[in-house]
């Protein structure tokens, strides 16, 4: 079992849970191409709610030509004047396909109507548009799945100072992420009206308890598998043939151009080690190697300060 910290859960039982759920989203894969499903799933949450997280540990396994991410950047001045959902819609699921959305049209009743990126009346029309557009993509055959990760401001500051703090991670704390600080009673607001008039039968929301990132990821997944059903294909018996390379003869490696090889170091300290007496090992270990302090004349030492 994997070693709790505090009550969340601890990385090595979340590896022994994610693999058999990562081998079932394969199946769930296979099934949608070969009975030409659609699905649409939607990811929404606070900033640093563990969105990326989850998308992440679905499509690991998985062939983006069938499932594939759609996080799309700011609407371009040309899409600022389309339908609101026209964006959206041309990245929609052709038969066989799953799409997951890293954000979705629900900015506009999330970040655009807190920092005021649309007007009261694009706002209101959003909101009652949304649920009939919903339904139009349900009777045209589309599976929609929405989900919402559920973060406490505490668990967000922590993991925004992590953003903050750690080099590989600063590229994902943005201005945004500052306003969405100082706004948070607003986006909790604006959260419930959304809720209000889009939870609805036909479509609802579904929640994730999010501080706890790994929890957060394992009862998605496991969710997300049992609102599809799905069955496990069987693949035709494979041989493969032998290689026919009569005829052909591989031009000499000095007359290309190849990458240098900087793994060879780290492969040469892994064998020296390897063959390093195991007593030797395990002195060593611990920490600097003891050694005997020189003496001179009278037996003191002559570096003794």
């Amino acid at each position: 079992m994997g070693k709790e910290n505090g009550h969340k859960l601890g990385k090595k039982a979340y590896e022994a849970a994610l693999q058999p759920l990562q081998a079932e989203l394969v199946k769930l894969q296979e099934w949608v191409k070969q009975e030409g499903l659609k699905v649409v799933v939607l990811f929404e949450g606070r900033d640093a709610a563990g969105k990326g997280g989850v998308i992440k540990a679905i499509t690991e396994p998985l062939n983006p030509r069938v499932v594939r991410v759609t996080a799309l950047p700011a609407p371009s001045d040309r899409e600022r004047t389309q339908w609101y959902f026209q964006r959206y819609a041309a990245h929609l699921p052709a038969a066989g396909e799953m799409v997951l959305f890293d954000r979705s049209w629900y900015n506009r009743a999330g970040v655009e109507r807190v920092m005021g990126f649309c007007s009261d009346d694009e706002y209101r029309e959003f909101l009652r548009a949304c649920p009939e557009f919903e339904r139009m993509l349900t009777r045209a055959g589309i599976t929609l799945l929405k989900y919402w990760f559920s973060v406490s401001d505490e668990e967000q500051e922590k993991r925004f100072l992590d953003r903050i703090n750690t080099p590989i991670k600063r590229w994902k704390f943005s201005p945004m992420d500052l306003e969405s600080r100082s706004r948070w009673a607003e986006y909790s607001r604006a959260k419930d009206d959304m809720f209000i008039y889009t939870d609805t039968t036909d479509s609802p929301w579904f929640v994730v308890e999010a501080d706890d990132k790994r929890s957060a990821r394992i009862n998605c997944i496991s969710h997300l598998l049992g609102q599809i059903p799905y069955q496990a294909i069987e693949y035709a018996p494979v041989t493969l043939p032998p290689i026919d390379n009569q005829g052909y003869e591989r031009p000499a490696l000095a007359m290309q151009t190849l990458v240098p090889d900087v793994a060879k170091r780290l492969r040469s300290k892994k064998a020296s080690q390897d063959h390093e007496p195991q007593g030797k090992q395990a002195k060593q270990a611990p920490g600097k190697p003891k050694t005997k302090p020189a003496r001179g004349k009278g037996g003191a030492g002559k570096n003794t300060p």
